[in-house]
């Protein structure tokens, strides 16, 4: 996608570590007419599956799964990483490991939202080792629910995420894929 690669590449910073920092558009302030193009492009993806429901974890993934789900006409849902005091035992639960933060949260989702009639997308904003994708699919699994697929929003590419996710056979769509931060710059899978 064009037009968020021009936006990382004007906007985000490539810190030590492998971490591209992009809060100016996507996870502290948000830009809501591009996030509303990325819910039309993962919209456009997707089309063709009978998606019931998006799925995502709090906090950055919930921009550009809601405008999906907008765009989409679904529900969405995200899991929480904190169990609130209002919700009961009845959840599914996953362990993640963030590689941003180096912590490990237990996300929840509760179990009246989900059923086994429905057909999930997951979407998150970022995609490095593939911890936050896991753990929903995880959830997804308890649900008995089917996967339609992933839409990532940023995909690193050069880390083992998508090719574990490719490797259980789930459809993956990721918007921008970084191939490497050689030089602390930013370099777009297939540029020469």
């Amino acid at each position: 996608m064009k037009l968020l690669e021009d936006r990382i590449r004007q906007d985000g910073v490539v810190l030590p570590g492998n971490v591209l920092k992009v809060n100016q558009f996507l996870n502290h302030q948000i830009d809501p007419q591009l996030m509303y193009e990325i819910g039309q492009e993962f919209a456009r993806l997707f089309k063709e599956r009978p998606v019931t429901k998006i799925l995502t974890v709090e906090a950055s993934g919930i921009a550009p799964a809601i405008m999906a789900g907008l765009v989409m006409n679904v529900p969405v849902l995200f899991a929480r990483k904190k169990k609130p005091s209002t919700l009961d035992d009845r959840t599914y639960t996953a362990e993640v490991y963030s590689y941003t933060k180096k912590v490990t949260n237990t996300i929840s989702v509760d179990s009246k939202f989900l059923s086994k009639n429905d057909h999930v997308l997951i979407i998150d904003d970022f995609l490095a080792n593939g911890q936050a994708v896991k753990g929903m699919l995880e959830i997804c699994k308890q649900a008995d629910v089917k996967v339609e697929g992933v839409g990532i929003v940023v995909e690193k590419s050069f880390q083992e995420g998508a090719g574990w996710i490719k490797g259980q056979g789930i459809r993956l769509e990721s918007l921008a894929r970084i191939s490497s931060f050689e030089n602390d710059t930013v370099h777009f899978v297939g540029e020469e």
